[in-house]
């Protein structure tokens, strides 16, 4: 298979108590990832990747992803250089616009999202590289903030992104990007021509995935229904489009590869269904 990492999802609707024994069990069956999410009302996304870097010993662990309206710049650098220092090599964050009418809900919504997710970006790797930030921006105020202890190894951030002006902006400004479910092969060629146009160095894709492994077709079609049916209608594309690693053993792990192929360079499988270690393990054999 084309050389791709692969990343397993803790589901925010799985009790937090569980993440320690997953993470534990999906790194002894060899998986490179795992992925915590900060959604409002779920968990927390820092601590939550400080639960799992520390029950686990090479796992690296992305936080997918902090909204940056939640955040403020500055306590989010200071949390993230905590975790990177500790645990050098094996972090990534994911910083997003968060779901709107959430940040509505908490009175954050920005005047502006394209502005604060640049400012929060820039500000954030610049802190965590050590330096002093002086920012007067449309969203985001810094006056002369700089890290006491900033990590010697610097975390990736990545931004969680899916619209065209959003892409192009994390091209520009993040390490990589990171690309929300149901979205397949065609759409990566798209992101990747987006994400180019400012691009100026390496800039990696990350890619979440709805996983359903099994033997039976139509026990996995009834399985995702509910997930592809929710998130086409988020898209807003019909269902039958929402892409999927599912099928057999032999096809998800296909399912990996067109990715991979199309330019994914991590695949992080949200599994839904009845022992999603199970389900990870028959995909890692298969491949």
């Amino acid at each position: 298979m084309t050389n791709v990492r692969i990343g397993v999802m803790h589901d925010r609707d799985w009790a937090p108590e569980g993440l320690p024994d997953f993470a534990r069990r999906a790194e002894a069956l060899g998986v490179d990832d795992l992925w915590v999410v900060e959604d409002l009302g779920w968990n927390g996304g820092v601590s939550a990747a400080a639960v799992a870097l520390g029950a686990t010993r090479r796992l690296r662990v992305g936080i997918g992803i902090a909204p940056a309206p939640l955040r403020s710049p500055a306590l989010l650098a200071m949390e993230l250089a905590t975790l990177a220092r500790v645990f050098p090599g094996r972090l990534v964050a994911g910083i997003g616009h968060g779901v709107r009418e959430w940040m509505a809900q908490v009175g954050v919504a920005p005047r502006s999202p394209l502005a604060l997710l640049e400012e929060t970006i820039t500000s954030v790797r610049a802190l965590l590289r050590g330096e002093r930030v002086d920012l007067a921006g449309r969203e985001v105020r810094l006056d002369g903030v700089k890290l006491v202890h900033p990590p010697a190894e610097v975390p990736p951030v990545v931004a969680g992104v899916v619209r065209a002006r959003s892409l192009e902006l994390s091209g520009r400004v993040a390490d990589g990007t990171l690309i929300a479910e149901g979205h397949g092969p065609r759409d990566l060629e798209r992101i990747r021509e987006l994400t180019a146009k400012g691009a100026t160095g390496d800039h990696t894709l990350t890619v979440f995935a709805f996983a359903c492994v099994g033997d039976d077709p139509d026990a996995v079609a009834r399985t995702l229904h509910p997930h592809t049916e929710g998130h086409g209608a988020w898209l807003g594309r019909p269902q039958e489009e929402v892409f999927t690693v599912s099928g057999d053993a032999a096809g998800a792990a296909a399912g990996i590869r067109e990715l991979a192929e199309a330019g994914a360079d991590t695949v992080v499988l949200r599994f839904v269904g009845e022992n999603p270690l199970g389900q990870l393990e028959a995909v890692l054999t298969a491949r």
